[in-house]
């Protein structure tokens, strides 16, 4: 459990000159582990997917911070609406559409980012760039006053290619500066741009990255 320490402390610094956050990535993670970031002070950690997430926000200290990083199915949005910090991953009209609904239901907003698609891997979700500002037109003509888009997410492709994970974070830090301007330009919480995991989240800092989801590097 002392590496866990380490490692989240060693990580902790060479963000803190960024002043970008920290997500724990907490998927597959046995309680005890979690426990061991939490006491170093971290209070924010993420999951996938939306059973392991129940599991732990019932089991774990009440002032974490909960994300959901993973694929949201529309019928799975109640289950967390009552407690969830943010959702990273809003990637159609009809998921925005029900986390407003059950954001209203639970008399609260709801914090969101919208999630692009750039990376080579058909397997990762996400609205694809040139489709991008339509759908963010959407999402602001829609008036879903239970959600509070804070920003953008998105992922890299997973490969050893440098050049390619800096093209595709540029892509993405593109996306969200056009964003912010066309839609969000006097909107102080529209600050937020969720990219870099454990295998490229150096490369993330260099292009803007306010959050980066952290797992293996922390646990492995």
């Amino acid at each position: 459990m002392q590496k866990i320490e380490d490692n989240i402390r060693r990580i902790q610094s060479e963000l803190q000159q960024s002043e970008t956050q920290l997500i724990v990535v907490s998927k597959y993670r046995t309680f005890e582990e979690i426990e061991a970031a939490y006491q170093t002070g971290q209070r924010i950690f993420a999951e996938n997917r939306v059973q392991p997430l129940l599991e732990r926000q019932e089991n774990l200290p009440k002032d974490i911070e909960w994300h959901l990083i993973g694929h949201l199915q529309t019928n799975k949005v109640k289950y967390i609406a009552p407690f969830i910090s943010m959702i990273h991953s809003v990637d159609s009209y009809k998921l925005a559409e029900e986390i407003n609904k059950q954001a209203l239901k639970n008399n609260k907003t709801i914090d969101v980012l919208l999630q692009t698609h750039v990376a080579q891997e058909e397997s990762k979700f996400g609205v694809a760039p040139d489709v991008f500002i339509p759908f963010v037109q959407s999402i602001v003509e829609g008036n879903l006053g239970g959600l509070r888009v804070r920003g953008i997410m998105g992922m890299a492709s997973f490969t050893e290619n440098e050049a390619q994970i800096h093209r595709e974070f540029d892509q993405i830090n593109t996306l969200y500066k056009q964003t912010k301007h066309r839609f969000y330009q006097n909107d102080a919480l529209f600050n937020e741009l969720s990219i870099g995991m454990s295998g490229d989240y150096r490369i993330a800092l260099e292009h803007g990255s306010t959050m980066v989801r952290i797992g293996s590097a922390i646990f492995e």
